[in-house]
């Protein structure tokens, strides 16, 4: 079992984990009501399960579990109770019931965290665009889902359309961004947005982006 971590930086660490991508500290703000900073953040860095970068105007923090951070997530699932603190919560020891049938099944069913903890992946209710190349399923589940040509559809509503893992989506999406024929954009109205739209969001060029548009092939 790994060193045991501070409730807070726990909480990051899962939090980080079941986004499963790199995570700004405002996204951090607005989904569980703080940020990584200071000595939970360094701590982290130090021991290697978070990278840490400044990116955007701002020079602001994002983070991102590391494959060492990944592994310990998957140990943590075991402890079999949250880390000590004054005044514990009953909430926090009823999730650590939770998450060790978690491990349990994970383990049970030969699956790593990130099969689980993937943005994008196919849900429950949700039908899949299936057959061809990746690219061949994100054009066809945009014409799905598009209200009028070269519209403007949400990244969170194409994801789970595609039945493939977000960093697979993230890497044909920018390479098509490059070429010019889709087009991403960030939501101008901030206050809209969920924290599944934060979670399905790709970043580029240091800016979370949460529309798509398409350009007729």
């Amino acid at each position: 079992m790994t060193d045991r971590l501070g409730q807070k930086q726990t909480a990051a660490m899962f939090t980080l984990m079941v986004l499963g991508r790199e995570v700004s500290n405002q996204e951090l703000e607005e989904v569980v009501g703080f940020t990584l900073t200071g000595t939970e953040r360094t701590g982290l860095n130090k021991l290697g399960y978070v990278d840490s970068d400044r990116t955007g105007p701002k020079r602001s923090f994002v983070h991102e579990l590391s494959e060492s951070g990944w592994a310990w997530c998957e140990q943590e699932l075991a402890a079999g109770g949250p880390p000590p603190q004054r005044g514990q919560s009953p909430l926090a020891a009823a999730l650590y019931v939770i998450l060790g049938r978690l491990g349990e099944y994970l383990r049970r069913e030969k699956l790593r965290l990130t099969d689980v903890f993937a943005p994008g992946e196919d849900v429950a209710g949700e039908t899949t665009v299936s057959g061809g190349s990746l690219e061949d399923r994100i054009r066809i589940a945009y014409r799905e889902l598009v209200k009028e040509p070269r519209g403007w559809v949400g990244l969170v509503d194409l994801r789970p359309k595609l039945g493939a893992p977000a960093a697979e989506v993230d890497a044909v999406l920018k390479e098509l961004s490059r070429a010019g024929t889709v087009h991403l954009v960030p939501e101008e109205n901030r206050k809209a947005l969920t924290a599944a739209d934060h979670q399905a969001a790709i970043r580029i060029g240091g800016e979370d982006n949460h529309l798509i548009s398409i350009e007729v092939s």
